[in-house]
């Protein structure tokens, strides 16, 4: 590619492409450990949300919930989540939590990530890194931020 051709894309093929790579990085370390992206998607869902029920995975991850079902039940059969009734009344549903098998299988994954971000990084100086920060921050700043439900709301 020619450097008059790079310069050609505009702001937001630059951040595509740069999303692009995260979740590149990120696919790699989960083929590692054979999840799928869904599957680490909701490891990871989890981790920061344990006993979430099945309605609140479909609806962050965009999907249905009998696709959610299915997924679930597959990582049920491999040990990594179990599902457990919510409580005292309330028995219609269940709370999806991670096991100890699957907090093994996903622990480092904050590093990877990092490591990941560093890479994407990694041609950037400290300075360019502050401005890059700033400007995305600004940015974001004017941004309503994603729910649970895939709506938006005000920060």
């Amino acid at each position: 590619m020619t450097a008059s051709h790079h310069m050609d894309r505009n702001s937001f093929e630059w951040m595509r492409w740069i999303v692009w790579a995260q979740r590149k990085g990120g696919e790699e370390w989960f083929r590692k450990r054979e999840l799928s992206p869904e599957q680490a998607f909701v490891l990871g869902y989890l981790l920061q949300n344990p006993g979430a029920i099945q309605r609140d995975i479909a609806q962050v991850s965009r999907t249905s919930a009998a696709s959610v079902s299915s997924l679930l039940k597959g990582m049920e059969r491999r040990g990594l989540i179990e599902r457990r009734t919510g409580g005292e009344g309330d028995d219609r549903s269940k709370r999806v939590h991670l096991t100890r098998t699957a907090r093994e299988l996903i622990d480092g994954i904050e590093a990877a990530m990092a490591g990941v971000e560093e890479g994407i990084l990694a041609p950037l100086d400290e300075a360019e890194r502050a401005s890059l920060h700033t400007l995305l921050a600004k940015i974001t700043a004017n941004l309503s931020q994603p729910t649970l439900d895939g709506a938006c709301s005000e920060l």
